[in-house]
């Protein structure tokens, strides 16, 4: 080691020394005197020394640690949550999951923990941040978060950031939500409720909308998101993307005399249009909010009682009830087989058996209108608007 005098009078500790395992000459500074003193320079130098003896280069292992000082700075949990999220973002997720993704980070985390540095960031941290939600009862909400928290760190890990995460096992601190079944009506309260849908003063689209959902099975956001191109006339078909998909799988279905006279109501409202449910609020491009027919079904009458997805187990339960075969209608549904085994070789879509199971249910839905209270059943009701 030794101190490098400048012509401009500055002076440096400097230490020469050879290179682990190439064996070349190389030079490390150690600071400018008297900023940093002999015994401090002595001591970087006995740093050094440890270092050769452990095969690691001084160069490199202080470009590490400074790397590591400026990751440490930079690195917040908002912006790898950024980072992560660019990546998700290309997995094919919808634009809603992704868009209640990011809000959920936005609203719950991103106020407590967002602008630390994820190197310094525990589980007690995370756990802080989610104890309003706890609070609150929102049991579901903190398990989501869980599990986005965790995919946000183990990308952390696996870009080599850190070497751990600390939120692996934050979700045991919470307790686990109580699965409850969707609200849903019985098959002897359908003919009431067919008949509250047609009286109530709600806008022709939504109860087009309530009943294609019930006619056709469908959960909230492809009721809501079905658009025309997606629709076989000739064949009487529905394809949705496997994109549009909660299980990223194309979907068939097959449409129902009944489903097809609620397109026949929809064509001269939105056919120029490309949704067929579109929003009635600018702009008028994006389809109908996925909480309308919640919403529309709670004023008439049915809060804590039925919910838009109900509809489906509603008609699951009268399918099953009328013995149809379960995978026909788990495929309706477009269930996905929990045994990925028993998935891989199931490939049989039951296309046609699906068709005469949504034809009897059609029928029985106009059936249960009681006297033509349904839009699919009454053409009068084109003309209706409350």
């Amino acid at each position: 080691m030794y101190l490098l005098v400048k012509s401009n009078n500055s002076k440096i500790w400097r230490f020469k020394y050879t290179r682990p395992y190439t064996k070349k000459g190389a030079l490390i500074s150690f600071g400018s005197y008297p900023e940093v003193s002999l015994q401090q320079a002595r001591k970087q130098r006995d740093e050094a020394r440890e270092l050769i003896k452990q095969g690691v280069d001084p160069q490199e292992h202080k470009a590490e640690q400074e790397q590591r000082k400026h990751d440490e700075i930079t690195s917040t949990f908002k912006k790898i949550a950024a980072d992560w999220f660019k990546v998700k973002s290309g997995k094919g997720l919808t634009e809603s999951t992704l868009k209640r993704t990011w809000e959920s980070l936005e609203l719950h985390l991103f106020p407590y923990i967002g602008d630390k540095s994820i190197f310094k960031l525990k589980a007690k941290e995370f756990i802080k941040a989610m104890e309003p939600l706890r609070a609150n009862g929102k049991l579901e909400t903190i398990k989501r978060l869980c599990q986005r928290i965790n995919e946000i760190m183990f990308y952390a890990v696996n870009i080599g950031l850190i070497d751990a995460n600390p939120a692996a096992k934050i979700k045991d601190a919470f307790e686990s939500p109580i699965k409850g079944q969707m609200p849903t009506i019985n098959a002897q309260e359908l003919p009431q409720f067919m008949q509250s849908l047609a009286m109530a003063r709600i806008e022709l689209q939504t109860r087009c909308l309530i009943e294609w959902q019930l006619l056709t099975m469908t959960r909230p956001n492809e009721a809501v998101g079905a658009k025309w191109q997606e629709i076989d006339l000739d064949n009487c078909l529905w394809v949705i993307p496997a994109e549009k998909m909660k299980m990223r799988r194309e979907h068939t279905i097959t449409l129902n005399k009944q489903a097809m006279a609620i397109l026949s109501i929809m064509k001269p409202i939105s056919g120029h249009r490309e949704h067929i449910f579109p929003s009635m609020k600018p702009p008028y491009t994006t389809p109908m909010n996925s909480s309308t027919a919640n919403m529309a079904i709670k004023r008439m009458g049915y809060k804590d009682k039925l919910v838009a997805h109900g509809l489906r187990a509603l008609a699951s339960t009268i399918l099953n009830e009328q013995g149809f075969d379960p995978n026909i209608i788990e495929a309706a549904l477009a269930h996905v087989d929990t045994n990925s085994v028993r998935r891989a070789y199931n490939r049989a879509t039951y296309l046609e058996q699906r068709r005469i199971m949504l034809d009897w249910w059609g029928d029985f839905v106009e059936q249960a209108s009681q006297g033509n209270v349904s839009l699919s059943g009454n053409r009068n009701l084109k003309l209706v608007n409350h």
